[in-house]
């Protein structure tokens, strides 16, 4: 890889240009604008290109005009908006260089595009700059821009100030290209994670789980790791152990009893006497291999212990994949509801092998597809669509496609995660859809009855009964959700619960703000928003809607 090529991503108004040439100056590095590249070979404006060419069309004069500029060396290069969306592109840049994203908050970018005079001949917004065209356009190619090496938020900074912001990202980049995280191949990192807590990666491949070891020894270092896991995926942590092993870190194993029941503080204690007895450290690591159960657990127990120690997740599940494993959100179980002791412990890396789902019950990976839909139908319906289009091989769990649909629903759960980590600033909450009513199911059932991605694909009906009654949502986009869900194997109506009992429950979600749930609907597919006034009788007529009795 050529460390002095820097691709600059993101929306139009973000500051690609302006920034990037300042930049450019500064490193006395070439600048180079693949929109105005095109432009001067054909004489013609982007927008008449555009017009004049179908979009296949221009896609190829695009990644054409990139493949020739990545010959050279020092180079900021100002991408057009949407060329992530070419897989060449994607590739030609993940061999080339590393890519910088600018973020800005759609108001900021209509503000600017407003102040531009060249927004006018912008070709895929045609001159609309109204927040929903705006916000549909960008939502659309969110997840592409969340796989960036950095993101710097533009918003309220100065041209300069973003500018010595992007030269400090290039030399810490370039700082790290001699870790573990920059070697490994560019397809396996799906996304990263940025908070202010830290940075890390999320790598997805199919047979990576024997890199463990190489990939501990080169981000932590421990000496000792001690994996965390249950009988389900016994299997994967001997793999887990052999890995470290041969990278020589000490390994030591604690086999958990299966099921959200035991996801509890009786649990907590005995791995602490287990640690406690085997001398654990702080410059030890925790290793969570399983699913989502474990991994709650497994990172509460890091998260406390000695006031902390490391953790890195291997999740073996589909749910614990494209959710749970991801945004330090640790937890047990108590008798009044679902992941009421808690905090936040972000890993130091997530590792995905998507070959741990071929031994996975019917079940137990059916439920999992019910975070990914949720991801979809919230935040992404591009997301969506792909679980449309390719709902045929992913039941069948063709690898090739289950992995590259992984990648994009880690994707978004990695941009939420990184700009909310404590759920602070509403928009974390927002991969909470179909939560408050699947936590109360499951509660109520004492975590016997329903598995958490069967709770929350009825939680989700019953979510989406709640927004077609406010307006919110069509009801054709309702029956457009139920559809989908069934047609992955999820139910959609409960069975032999008391609707009282589980509006009982629902008061003890966590996301209650000064005595109210904060419920997360649907304005539309693929975007959620949250409302704390839902009265009793919507969510008696939601339950009566998604129960069977």
């Amino acid at each position: 890889m050529n460390k002095n090529i820097v691709f600059l991503t993101g929306f139009s108004g973000t500051g690609k240009t302006t920034v990037g040439r300042q930049v450019a100056k500064l490193l006395s590095w070439r600048f180079i604008d693949i929109d105005e590249e095109i432009s001067f070979e054909l004489g013609q404006d982007i927008s008449q290109v555009f017009a004049s060419q179908c979009e296949p069309t221009f896609s190829d004069q695009e990644h054409y005009n990139l493949l020739e500029v990545v010959a050279d060396d020092n180079l900021i290069i100002s991408t057009g908006g949407g060329i992530l969306t070419d897989e060449r592109n994607q590739t030609v840049m993940a061999k080339s260089g590393f890519t910088i994203c600018l973020e800005a908050s759609i108001d900021t970018i209509i503000n600017r595009l407003k102040q531009d005079v060249s927004s006018e001949i912008r070709p895929m917004l045609k001159g609309d700059l109204s927040v929903k065209s705006v916000s549909k356009l960008k939502t659309y190619r969110q997840h592409l821009y969340s796989q960036a090496d950095w993101t710097i938020h533009t918003d309220k900074l100065s041209e300069k100030t973003v500018a010595s912001e992007l030269i400090r990202a290039i030399h810490l980049i370039n700082q790290s290209h001699d870790t573990e995280i920059s070697t490994i191949a560019p397809e396996e990192l799906s996304s990263m994670v940025d908070t202010k807590n830290g940075k890390y990666p999320i790598w997805v491949a199919q047979g990576n789980i024997g890199q463990l070891g190489s990939r501990l020894k080169k981000v932590v270092n421990p000496s000792v790791g001690y994996v965390i896991t249950d009988q389900g995926a016994n299997k994967y942590a001997r793999e887990v152990q052999n890995s470290m092993e041969s990278s020589g870190i000490e390994s030591h194993s604690f086999t958990m009893e299966p099921g959200e029941e035991h996801k509890n503080l009786s649990t907590v204690e005995l791995i602490y006497t287990w640690l406690a007895e085997r001398k654990a450290e702080r410059s030890h690591v925790i290793v969570a291999v399983g699913g989502g159960v474990v991994g709650d657990l497994a990172g509460y127990v890091a998260a406390t212990y000695l006031r902390g120690l490391p953790v890195v997740h291997v999740p073996t599940t589909l749910l614990a994949m494209m959710d749970s494993s991801i945004g330090g959100k640790t937890g047990v179980d108590l008798m009044q509801g679902k992941n009421l002791v808690g905090s936040f412990h972000q890993p130091k890396f997530v590792l995905v092998d998507t070959n741990t789902l071929q031994t996975l019950p019917k079940r137990i990976l059916t439920e999992g597809w019910a975070e990914g839909l949720k991801h979809g139908l919230a935040l992404d319906k591009s997301l969506l669509e792909s679980f449309e289009k390719n709902a045929s091989d992913l039941k069948k769990l063709d690898l090739d496609v289950t992995t590259k649909l992984i990648k994009h629903s880690i994707s978004i759960k990695a941009e939420r995660v990184s700009e909310d980590e404590f759920e602070k600033l509403g928009k974390r909450i927002l991969l909470n859809y179909g939560h408050t009513i699947g936590h109360a199911i499951e509660s109520i059932t004492n975590y016997s009855s329903y598995l958490h991605g069967e709770a929350v694909s009825i939680g989700m009906m019953a979510a989406g009964h709640i927004s077609v009654g406010k307006n919110l949502l069509s009801s054709d986009d309702l029956i457009r959700q139920e559809t989908l869900l069934k047609t992955f194997n999820l139910p959609v109506k409960f069975k032999n619960l008391s609707i009282d009992n589980v509006k009982d429950r629902i008061v003890s979600d966590k996301k209650r703000i000064r005595g109210k749930v904060h419920w997360v609907l649907l304005n539309d597919i693929g975007s959620a928003t949250t409302n704390s006034e839902v009265t009793d009788s919507e969510i008696t007529q939601a339950l009566k809607n998604v129960s069977s009795v």
